[in-house]
């Protein structure tokens, strides 16, 4: 049997991971986490060591394990798992095989203190994410055709409530028997709320149409915005699932992209948010409702038809979310949340800018 592996041993395998295409790899070549150093730093200051103790962790370092984190929906142990496990993991963090690895707490640590932290007045998160926006643009991936937006709700574990709990909740106040049970009272999410998804039902085996199913749903909401030309995240924001998408639009509207028009469902379809878009130069393809109690007009049916042609792209974005990156809200409070929800949607754009690197080197 051979004994432990060696230098040789490593940099064989991590030839091997390149060859066989690491996304990680490719991710750290497009992606200069450097950029985020000066928010982290104003976000999560360090002290001088002047007291002595184990130095902490880089902020860029911690920073690209939140993002490990967001990627692949992993806890805090399993982040720390296979940190020490994976080549892949650790040539993306720049360690060695005998580096220091920071533990479930420290990750923890290291992102309440992120989720706590403002930079001039905003959300870290917020500031964070506009940063890379910022560098996608100077990449020459600028926002261009229009904007397309939708929403999304994120699951969250499931709250067990009496009828009088939910009362208690949706008018803001904390239900009396909690107050005296502080343990009970740390583990329940008091944001998040139940909503209605509705979906379509298989067809019958007679032939039916299919018929809309309403589904419950409890959570938060990921709202967006996508440019048209390269599908990147360019606008967002997190809410409860309750919230109504279209109360939304207005804050999810980007004056940055190159094009006037803005595609969205029906649910973004109100008197106030078309007087909106007039007001701001924007032009609507959002999809038109069906006239209550008559059938939707031929043409009508075909111009939604068109625009939902368009549409579709905002939901390979959330198939990507949900599917490979698992994206779930394990953790309590709309703060949480909307680190979780944010980190999900930076960690998206950064691999779709690889994709789109790639694609662009493929064409050139």
């Amino acid at each position: 049997m051979r004994g432990q592996p060696g230098f040789f041993d490593v940099d064989e395998r991590l030839k091997d991971l390149t060859a066989k295409g690491d996304a990680l790899q490719r991710l750290s070549g497009i992606v200069d986490f450097e950029l985020f150093r000066d928010d982290l730093a104003r976000a999560v200051p360090r002290s001088d060591g002047s007291k002595g103790g184990r130095p902490p962790f880089d902020l860029v370092f911690m920073f690209k394990v939140l993002i490990l984190q967001a990627s692949h929906s992993l806890s805090d142990e399993r982040t720390e798992f296979l940190i020490k496990d994976r080549l892949s993991f650790m040539r993306f963090l720049g360690l060695g095989l005998s580096d220091p690895v920071p533990d479930a707490n420290t990750i923890w640590t290291f992102r309440e203190a992120l989720t706590r932290a403002e930079i001039a007045g905003k959300p870290a998160i917020a500031v964070l994410f506009s940063a890379y926006e910022a560098a996608l643009r100077h990449a020459g991936f600028l926002a261009m055709g229009g904007q397309i937006i939708d929403a999304t709700v994120v699951a969250a574990p499931k709250q067990r409530n009496t009828e009088a709990e939910k009362a208690d909740l949706k008018a803001g106040r904390v239900p009396d028997a909690w107050k005296a049970r502080p343990a009970k009272l740390a583990q329940k999410d008091r944001d998040a709320r139940w909503t209605i998804k509705w979906s379509k039902a298989k067809p019958a085996e007679d032939g039916s149409k299919r018929i809309d199913l309403a589904v419950p749903a409890f959570g938060y909401k990921n709202h967006v915005g996508i440019d048209r030309r390269h599908g990147l995240i360019r606008t967002w924001t997190a809410t409860d699932a309750a919230r109504h998408d279209g109360a939304q639009l207005p804050r999810l509207l980007s004056k940055a992209n190159t094009g006037s028009d803005v595609w969205a469902d029906t649910a973004y379809r109100s008197k106030a948010n078309e007087a909106h878009l007039a007001g701001n130069g924007f032009r609507s393809r959002i999809h038109r409702k069906k006239p209550p109690g008559k059938p939707m007009a031929r043409n009508v049916a075909r111009a939604n038809g068109e625009k939902s042609k368009v549409r579709a792209a905002v939901e390979h974005v959330f198939a990507r979310q949900k599917g490979p990156m698992g994206l779930v809200v394990r953790t309590i409070g709309l703060a949480r949340a909307r680190m979780k929800i944010g980190l999900a949607n930076l960690a998206y754009n950064m691999n779709r800018a690889v994709w789109l690197a790639g694609s662009r080197a493929r064409t050139a």
